[in-house]
């Protein structure tokens, strides 16, 4: 047995972590309190994660940062549109 799933666990609860902020957002457009910097800035981090996961074939990489970088663009977008 490889620790391969101990890759999933910890991809599925950091991605899962995220979903409630994203959800908030989306619902309420509210950004007021987000750093555009910082979104911006783990965007691209998140992003730059999902390339090294595909580099490493690393399943676990690829799915949870490209879940994440959808939700983290989506607030992005909306910080961007609605301050």
């Amino acid at each position: 047995m490889t620790l391969e799933w101990l890759g999933y666990v910890a991809a599925t609860l950091t991605t899962l972590s995220f979903v409630p902020q994203a959800v908030k957002t989306i619902r309420t457009r509210e950004t007021s309190g987000i750093s555009l910097w910082m979104y911006l800035v783990f965007t691209v981090g998140i992003g730059f994660w999902f390339g090294y996961g595909l580099f490493l074939q690393s399943w676990p990489m690829i799915v949870s940062n490209a879940v994440t970088f959808v939700l983290s663009a989506t607030i992005l977008g909306m910080k961007l549109k609605h301050g």
